[in-house]
């Protein structure tokens, strides 16, 4: 049937083995199951790249399929089939097919039979085609596939496995495990078939040669085994044909054989682990046949073998253990002979250190300790014997192998060994007792503790006890004098010394009746062992034997009253040795316990009259140390546990000794322990108590001062010791212990000079210090324990003076110090406690106080090494609370020492952990002292005092410093807070200070500080909320909340925005008066720490200035002042610029207050200062509101002083400094845009400067020393700050920003700024500058006529007079006429003449004149009020200035009037005008021959007569003054005779002058020449016609003009002819030689005014004009005139020009010559002669010379007339 079906099979595999091209349709489940395994690649190929699990689209996936099979599993399952058939397809798509073939199989269950056996068919193949790693990897699911189609068709499976397992022929590998997995899944099913598939296997195993097949084959042999056992295991559960264990047993025979003795022995490690872990089961099939049992014993020596190679011994043990145990179970042991191998290596084993690659050492040992047990039941003799002669070897490694062996054997489980075995045992380890070696002894220790466990008690008696005892004491002595360094026989010692403790707790447990000496030698190791670690042990084995003697006494004794007894050495030293003990219970394994235990049992025995309260007192101390552990109890609560034990056994021994040998016995015990140590601690506790109780005092003062004498007091814990035993003794015993101290002084022989110590002790090298160290705390320690009344009479003397005795006598170093401030806690503490102090005051107060100030200032500022400080501090603390109190001043000095020793220290690293906590405890006791000096001024006033102390370190630049100082602020609020804050409200402006402080640290680096800094604005902000019943609502306390934890980690720019929204919350809670106080607290501090804290201050002002800014009206000044006092100090730009940003912020708002505050900073204007004008000029719009304002302060300046009405005007009408508003004013026309011409603002500003530069005139106005400058400066002003430079530059970059280049140039050019810039020309600049503007420019010139008329009228003269100079070109221009503002200006002008100042008269007259230049047609209209204005300007007294403009105006008024528009006036203003031709002023001069020339032109028909007459009286100052010194004035005078001509009866003249009316003055000029010289040639007047010539006709005029030629005779007879061009003249004389006029050539001429300068022959050039002209037009006419001329003429030789004196002189000379001798004779040539001859003393030689050739002439007149006599005589 099997042979059937498996040829069936195989056909079957071969009718589907290949694939098959042609599948039936399935409705494209095909496609849809290719397209999700699709999706499962791609996402197992994302999965193995990201190194991320299965997707979630791959379970969807696979889900899919799973459900789609669940509906048509055939259907699906043959498209995966198809699937797994297709060539190539990659190993994860096999295995995801795979994975979900068998999801399928376990869900359906029973599938169709032929999908089943294509899978069949087509997983066996994949299985047995295995190319490589991957290809193993599609075996093994095809494999598992394989298995889970067994479950339900396991027929298939099975036929298909078997077809592929041939004898002698070699299968695949997955092939066995195949079927070793069907095994394992199917055993029932598979039982049929194991016997044909060992047999097969059995038949190749001689084919296998690779380790890989072998292993297979192993292993595949283990899980058969196995499931053989199971089936035999379950047998009635079976259907098929049973089976029996021995024909199992039979079949895997063979196998075993094969395997240990070929497979075995392979070099191949793998294969022999393999082989190793099959045996196993196969001898568990093996072992119980008998027959086959021998058989396998055979085999034994081969696995030992195994021992020697490198295969892990566990595994080979494993099996001789099975194979010996089941020898020991069925009686048949192994064969002798074997047994020697066997001993030995097993032996070998436990005795040689295994190989390091041996992993498993622990476990092979124990599994040979079971397999020695086993020998020793069957073999005991042989294996004893075996062990006797492995410890006759000397080897430790033997002989301790061997004894752990024995142990392990005497040790055995039930059934226990026998006696026999045990007795054996026992001899082989005495045969080993006396060796020494440590592990040997622990060995032996061993075996005696599990012999008395194991109930072989009986066997370790004698022998055995002494060894423990032996072990135990040699133990101790080697722990005890062990070396210093740790090595390792020390430690093996002590391993030693723990297993004999051991032992000896267990032998004492189970043993009875121990004989005395073993209880002695306990006794004495507890008294006197240094090793206090094993203790425990002791006393438990102590307690038990008392106990066990205690039961084992008699009845009958008990019944009799006896006592439970037993004998101890010294009662007193062994309670004290168990109390100093006790102070450490859980050391040692808790020995506390069983110390109590050990004295509850020997109370009777130590002390009867304490049993009784031993009995209560003891059960409660161990119940609290049951109650309690190592890490739960309290050390001080145990010890004062103790120290009340001990207090109240003392009691029961009350009026006895019993104390003080107790106390002797604690003394003697000191030097028992190492300092420092618990143990040590408590025994001078207790010793104090001690002694504290004993009666004799005399016993009391040797024992302290043997205490006194054998401490060393270089060891602080021994020095802090006996001080504590001296305090607790002094609660009984004060006197006694201060006598004692002094005692020891005096035996010491202290003194000032020589400190005698260390011959008493010269193993303790004692220090001065030290032992002075020791004394001052004994005594606070005195004073702190001692009763309180005792206390009051000795605390002042000896006590506290004693302290600072030794103190202040000693060289103060550390340790010194430490102690000094220990005893002044002490002391403090004692006082502080003391009863009735109401009237006690501590006199040594002050003195302990100032040399603990003087501690503190000692220490080093920045470091910390030692508790100095801190220590001090804290004794600061606990004296303030000691009467007398500290002063408020003596409190703030020791808060500020304390404050800067520890605010100042360096921050400890972070590494060091000693430092850090030196740090911390130093600013907790500062806390505690600034807590204890300040709780008794809880005040506003104290708690600002306090912050000013921390101010300087909240504002240090180190961060250390702030963060401790914040802190500390912190602690302060919050203790202000805590107390009285509520009640007592903050001081005005006290709040914003506070805030002020504290708000920049919001932002500082440090996170710790910033954290702090909120908290304290917090409790800030919660103390005001509170003292001023506001509510705060939750929003602004989340927000706030919010704020503050925004604050942790941040970066630094959120840090500035948490900030600001702090300040914006905060805000809300100021007043005016806060918010002042803060910005100026805040502006204060701007520079102190960093920029990070500069920023957070001005964001603070910012966010304070934004929200509050219009409540702020009445404080504005004040802000400001305070931003502007601290700007010039602050250096960063950033932060400048946001204090910048605010003032200009509150100018928006308050512009008239704020530009008074910044009009009244000191000059020169400083960086800041600038700053601030320069950001008001990089905002336009608002650079010109405050140039308006700058301008309205000037102008103000002009105007009459107003009213304010209101605080604006207040700030607006306050005084300034000029100068800073101008230079307030330049800055921002520099600064302002360029592109911004400021046309609008053009005419104010010119107008403004121009009137500030005219009020800066004059003496008066000479750069002053300004007030504001000496706020800062002493001495004058830089030279470049001045009002006139200022305004001039103000006015030069105005002019630059109109964008005219011409007009810029033209100003320079012309100098127009020098002239601004000088007072003398000042109003001659000012009209030049408004000319040019007028000519050269286009602008709103209506607002600057407005504004000049306005300061016309202005009550300033400054202001009047230079508005009056731009009015006089405004004149000049028809602008005032266009603009309708000619009448306004015309009447301002009238008024400006009737003036007193000279210069605004004058510059009035001058825009009066200029009227007939802008507006000729309106001088008719306005015609009598200028001419009577002008009138009177000639008419005034005074100066010359006013009459001279008044003639100017006068001559440019009359130029557009006619004769009869002039009227009345024409007289007077003649009249006027002819009194000033020979007035000393030049300029009156000039003006009056100018208005007179006007005049003449006026003149028409009705004042022709009159102004003849006027002409005629002229006739001589005008014939003179043609010769005036000043050129102008004499061409004037010239200009002027030219237009009187026609008045002077030469009508040919007249005419010639009328003709030409319309010419040109040049032209006209030359017509008069040739008119003149034409008359002259008719009247032979050549010399008098040249003179014309040469003084009518400019000489540039006559330039390419030829003169007529001339011929006749001189007045000396002589006939010249002359012609000429230009300058020269050429004449021939009639004689050669002769000059063309007299003294010509030689001298000076008369006729000229210079010597004529010959160039060649007879030609002249003629240099300057002569003075006469036309002097004989009338001559021939009219000699009376001529003689009134003569006459008139002699009246200007004494004039004060000389010019005019020479002239006069030649004038005469020449109308001598013709005067007719009827004339002559009336001369008075006597008078004449005198007057002549003075003239030749004149410093001036033309007048000498002049006057000389006048007398000469009139000598020849004199002659004439006398000769003329004579002939009329005769």
């Amino acid at each position: 049937m099997a042979e059937s079906a498996t040829d069936s099979n195989e056909r079957l595999s071969e009718e589907t083995e290949g694939p098959d091209p042609l599948q039936p349709d399935d409705g494209g489940t095909f496609q849809q199951v290719t397209n999700l395994l699709n999706i499962m690649d791609s996402e197992s190929a994302t999965a193995d790249t990201s190194g991320v699990g299965p997707s979630l689209r791959k379970a969807l996936a696979s889900a899919i399929i799973a459900e789609k099979a669940a509906r048509e599993p055939c259907v699906v399952m043959s498209s995966l089939i198809r699937c797994l058939q297709v060539p190539q397809v990659p190993t994860q798509r096999k295995v995801n097919i795979y994975g979900i073939l068998q999801e399928i199989i376990q869900q359906q269950g029973e599938l169709e039979e032929r999908c089943v056996q294509r899978l069949v068919v087509v997983a066996s193949k994949e299985m047995r085609e295995i190319p490589e790693m991957e290809g193993y990897l599609r075996a093994e699911m095809a494999s598992d596939t394989l298995v889970a189609l067994s479950r339900n068709h396991f027929s298939m499976v099975m036929y298909e496995m078997q077809h592929h397992l041939r004898p002698l022929d070699l299968p695949d590998e997955f092939v066995i495990i195949t079927l070793a997995k069907l095994a394992n899944g199917n055993v029932f099913e598979f039982m049929p078939y194991m016997g044909i598939t060992l047999a097969t296997i059995f038949t190749m195993l001689r084919l296998v040669n690779e380790a890989r097949m072998r292993q297979v084959i192993c292993s595949a042999m283990e899980t058969f085994c196995e499931t053989v056992q199971f089936y035999l295991k379950h047998l009635e559960d079976s259907v098929y044909p049973v089976m029996t264990e021995e024909q199992f047993a039979v079949k895997l025979f063979p196998m075993y054989r094969y395997f240990v003795t070929v497979w075995l022995r392979s070099r191949n490690p793998e294969v022999k682990l393999g082989v190793l872990k099959a045996l196993k089961p196969v001898l568990n099939l093996l072992l119980p046949n008998d027959d086959l049992r021998e058989q396998v014993y055979d085999y034994i020596p081969l696995l030992l073998a195994e021992y020697q190679g490198n295969l892990e011994a566990l595994f080979i043990t494993q099996v001789l253990r099975q194979i010996l145990e089941v020898s020991v179970a069925t009686r048949t042991p192994v064969p002798q002979m074997q047994l020697h191998t066997i001993f030995t290596e097993l032996h070998i084993q436990v005795c040689v250190r295994a190989p390091a690659q041996q992993q498993y050492v622990g476990q092979n040992v124990e599994e040979i300790e079971h397999c020695f047990i086993a020998l020793a039941r069957s073999y005991p003799k042989e294996l004893m014997k075996f062990f006797l002669s492995q410890m006759e070897t000397s080897k430790e490694a033997i002989r301790v192998g061997t004894l752990t062996l024995i142990r392990a054997v005497v040790g055995a489980d039930e059934p226990r060994m026998n006696v026999r075995t045990i007795c054996l045992a026992i001899r082989v380890v005495k045969s080993s007792i006396s060796d020494t070696r440590p592990k040997v002894r622990m060995a032996i220790l061993r075996i005696m503790s599990q012999l008395a466990v194991s109930g072989f008690q009986d066997r370790i008696k004698g022998w055995g006890l002494k060894f423990v005892s032996m072990q135990l004491t040699l133990s101790t002595y080697k722990l005890t004098n062990r070396r210093d360094s740790l090595h390792q026989r020390d430690l093996e010692e002590k391993m030693v010394h723990k297993v004999t403790m051991d032992t000896v707790k267990i032998i004492t447990s189970v043993i009875s009746g121990m004989t005395h000496e073993f209880w002695v030698r306990l006794l004495c190791y507890v008294m006197e062992t240094d090793n206090v670690e094993v203790l425990t042990p002791i006393c438990i084995s102590l307690t038990n034997l008392a106990e066990r003697q205690f039961h084992t006494a008699g009845a009958e004794s008990r019944a009799a009253g006896g006592s439970r007894h037993v004998e101890l050495p010294a009662p007193q030293r062994l309670l004290a040795r168990l109390l100093v003990l006790m102070s450490s219970p859980y050391e040692g394994e808790g020995r506390g316990i069983a110390m109590l235990n050990l004295l509850r049992t020997l109370s009777h025995s130590i002390a009867p009259s304490m049993a009784d309260m031993w009995e209560l007192e003891i059960p409660r101390l161990v119940k609290y140390l049951e109650e309690h552990t190592k890490f739960t109890w309290n050390q001080k609560t145990w010890e004062d546990k103790l120290i009340q034990f001990l207090r109240h056994s003392l009691k029961k021994t009350r009026g006895s000794n019993w104390s003080l040998r107790l106390g002797k016995e604690l003394n003697n015990q000191i030097e028992s322990f190492d300092s420092p140590s618990l143990e040590k601690s408590f025994l001078y506790r207790a010793l104090g108590f001690t002694l504290a109780t004993g009666l004799e005092a005399s016993k009391v003062e040797l024992l302290l001062l043997e205490l006194l004498y054998k401490t060393d007091y270089g060891k602080d814990f021994d020095r802090e010791g006996v001080i504590l035993c001296f305090g607790l003794c002094a609660r009984g015993q004060v006197k006694t212990v201060l006598n004692v101290l002094h005692d020891f002084e005096e035996r010491i022989q202290e003194s000032e000079q020589s400190w005698q110590i260390g011959a008493w002790r010269k193993d303790h090298p004692w220090r001065r210090e030290v032992v002075k160290s020791a004394l001052m705390v004994m005594y606070s320690c005195v004073a702190l324990h001692c009763h309180w009344q005792m206390l009051r009479t000795h605390v002042d003397t000896p006590i506290t003076s004693k302290i600072i005795h030794h103190y202040t006598s000693s060289s103060q170093d550390i340790g010194l110090k430490m102690a000094f401030m220990k005893s002044v806690v002490q002391v403090s503490k004692a006082v502080e406690n003391l009863k009735d102090t109401e009237d006690f005051q501590f006199a040594q107060k002050t003195t302990l106080t100032a040399i603990l100030v003087a501690i503190i200032k000692a220490e080093p500022p920045e470091s910390l090494a030692s508790p100095v400080r801190t220590m001090a501090m804290d004794a600061l603390w606990h004296l303030s609370k000691v009467k007398p109190f500290y002063s408020a001043e003596e409190n703030s000095e020791l808060m500020d020492v304390s404050m800067h020793s520890v605010v100042s220290l360096l921050p400890p690293g972070e590494d060091n952990e000693s430092i850090r906590a030196l740090h911390e405890s130093a600013l907790r006791a500062l806390e505690q002292l600034l807590g204890g000096l300040v709780c008794r001024q809880l005040d506003p006033r104290g708690l600002q005092e306090m912050v000013q102390l921390l101010e300087k370190w909240i504002l240090s630049e180190k961060e250390w410093e702030r963060e401790k100082a914040v802190n500390l602020h912190l602690w302060l609020m919050q203790a202000y807070v805590q107390s009285i804050g509520v009640c007592i409200p903050l001081k005005l402006g006290q709040f914003g200070t506070l805030v002020g402080l504290i708000a920049p640290s919001t932002c500082d680096s440090h996170e710790r500080t910033r954290m702090a800094s909120a908290d304290v604005l917090s409790c800030l902000l919660d103390l005001h909320a509170s003292q001023t019943c506001s509510s705060w609502d939750d929003s602004t306390e989340q927000e706030l909340a919010q704020c503050k934890e925004d604050l942790r980690g941040a970066v630094v720019e959120t840090v500035f925005s948490v900030s600001s929204r702090i300040a914006e919350v905060a805000c809300k809670q100021f007043s005016c008066d806060d918010v002042v106080s803060l910005i100026q607290k805040l502006c204060e501090n701007i520079g102190a720490v960093g920029l990070q804290h500069d920023l957070a201050s001005v964001t603070w002002i910012g966010a304070f200035l934004q929200r509050r800014v219009k409540d702020l009206e009445d404080k504005v000044a004040e802000i400001l002042g305070a931003i502007l006092v601290h700007l010039p100090m602050v250096d960063p730009p950033e932060v400048r610029q946001r204090l910048v940003k605010g003032v200009l912020l509150l100018a928006h708002h308050h512009r008239e207050t704020v530009l008074t505050s910044l009009l009244r900073q000191p000059l020169p204007m400083q960086s800041h200062l600038k700053e601030v004008w320069l950001a008001v000029a990089d905002n336009v719009p608002f650079a010109r509101l405050m140039l308006r304002g700058l301008m309205g302060r000037l102008q103000s300046r002009f105007t009459p002083r107003a009213t304010a009405t209101s605080k604006a005007d207040v700030w607006r009408l306050a005084a300034v400094d000029p100068l800073m508003i101008l230079c307030a004013i330049q800055l921002l026309i520099e600064k302002v845009d360029k592109d911004d011409a400021l046309w609008d603002l053009f005419p104010d500003l010119i107008y403004t400067l121009l009137m500030q530069l005219g009020s800066s005139q004059g003496p008066e106005a000479v750069s002053p020393v300004l007030k504001t400058w000496r706020l800062v400066h002493t001495g004058t002003l830089p030279g470049d700050i001045n009002p006139q430079r200022v305004t001039i530059k103000s006015m030069q970059l105005l002019f630059e920003r109109l964008s005219s280049e011409r007009l810029v140039h033209t100003l320079e050019e012309q100098g127009v700024w020098a002239l601004l810039g000088s007072s003398p020309t000042f109003l001659q600049g000012v009209g030049l500058l408004a000319r040019l503007c007028i000519q050269n420019s286009e602008g709103s010139w209506r607002r600057l006529a407005e504004l000049v008329l306005r300061g016309m009228a202005s009550e300033a003269l400054g202001c009047r007079i230079s508005s009056t100079a731009i009015c006089v070109e405004f004149m000049r221009d028809p602008i005032l006429y266009q603009e309708k503002l000619l009448k306004p200006a015309v009447l301002l002008l009238e008024q400006g003449v009737g003036q007193r100042d000279e210069a605004l008269r004058v510059l009035s007259l001058r825009a009066l004149g200029n009227m007939a230049l802008g507006a000729p047609r309106k001088v008719k209209q306005y015609r009598k009020l200028l001419l009577e204005t002008c009138l009177c300007a000639l008419r005034g007294v005074g100066g010359t200035r006013v009459p001279c403009a008044g003639m100017e105006a006068l001559a440019k008024i009359l130029a557009q009037l006619r004769e009869g528009d002039v009227g009345s006036f024409f007289d007077a203003i003649s009249e006027q005008c002819r009194s000033f031709f020979d007035d000393e002023s030049e300029l009156l001069r000039l003006q009056a021959f100018h208005l007179f020339g006007a005049l003449a032109k006026v003149v028409r028909v009705s004042k022709k007569h009159f102004f003849k007459e006027e002409v005629r009286k002229a006739w001589v100052p005008l014939l003179l003054h043609c010769q005036d010194p000043c050129p102008d004035t004499a061409r004037a005078c010239l200009e002027a005779t030219c237009q009187c001509a026609r008045f002077w009866g030469c009508k040919a003249l007249a005419d010639s002058l009328v003709r030409q009316d319309g010419c040109e003055a040049d032209e006209v000029t030359a017509i008069l020449q040739m008119t003149l010289c034409s008359m002259l040639v008719r009247t032979l007047r050549v010399a008098i016609l040249l003179e014309v010539a040469a003084q009518v006709v400019p000489f540039p005029v006559l330039k390419d003009h030829t003169w007529p030629l001339a011929s006749g005779l001189d007045p000396m007879g002589r006939t010249w002819s002359f012609s000429g061009s230009d300058k020269n003249v050429t004449g021939a004389a009639g004689c050669p030689g002769s000059n063309l006029l007299h003294g010509a050539g030689t001298g000076t001429c008369p006729l000229w005014a210079g010597p004529p300068r010959r160039t060649s022959g007879n030609t002249l050039l003629l240099e300057q004009p002569g003075p006469m002209s036309l002097v004989f037009l009338q001559t021939q006419k009219k000699p009376a005139v001529l003689y009134g001329f003569l006459l008139e003429t002699m009246t200007y030789i004494k004039s004060n020009l000389s010019r005019i004196r020479m002239a006069s002189c030649n004038l005469a000379g020449i109308i001598m010559k013709q005067m007719s001798e009827h004339y002559l004779k009336k001369l008075d040539f006597a008078a004449l002669r005198n007057s002549l001859q003075e003239l030749q003393l004149d410093s001036d030689p033309g007048v000498r010379r002049a006057a000389l050739d006048t007398l000469q002439i009139l000598d020849t007149c004199s002659q004439q007339r006398l000769s003329t006599a004579h002939e009329g005589i005769s």
